[in-house]
């Protein structure tokens, strides 16, 4: 999330209500689709409401669907919603933006490897700087199995991915 620190934790408070209460009526995790467009109805509905404010903050919604595989979502305050195969927030989003349509032009990469690889890549080239194993982390989340697992390289693992990146420029 972007945004004002209060709206980012009402936001994210609001999702994990909203996917708790999918999940109690439902008996089934929440599609990420489905979270994504009940918070941009919420966020469209205080819009119009002229005693609520509107919330200054933009979420970036990932996630495993049981049908769908891996999804990226992103949600504005007005109240859209779209997919996206890699997105960028805040100051410089207009730059990773760029540099990430350049990279995937020709199609989404599948190999694990390569997409740790990019995001890397694209931090880099946005704030023009060379990284070091102990100022990033770098996590994924893997949805494949019955199990959706969530994983943070450690700094030796960074470390190599760094250096896959330096031997290739």
């Amino acid at each position: 999330m972007t945004g004002l620190p209060a709206d980012c934790a009402a936001q994210v408070g609001r999702a994990r209500e909203e996917a708790a209460e999918f999940l109690f009526e439902n008996g089934y995790e929440i599609p990420v689709a489905y979270l994504a467009k009940r918070m941009a109805t919420i966020n469209q509905v205080r819009t119009q409401q002229a005693s609520a404010r509107t919330m200054g903050v933009m979420m970036i919604i990932a996630g495993v669907d049981e049908e769908k595989g891996p999804q990226l979502m992103r949600v504005d305050p007005a109240g859209s919603f779209l997919g996206y195969k890699g997105i960028a927030a805040g100051v410089k989003e207009q730059a990773a933006m760029n540099f990430l349509e350049k990279k995937l032009k020709d199609g989404c990469t599948t190999n694990l490897q390569d997409t740790i690889e990019l995001a890397i890549l694209t931090l880099q080239n946005v704030l023009a700087t060379e990284f070091k194993p102990t100022e990033i982390e770098v996590a994924y989340v893997d949805g494949k199995g019955k199990s959706t697992k969530f994983t943070a390289l450690t700094e030796s693992q960074i470390e190599g991915h760094l250096s896959n990146i330096a031997e290739r420029d």
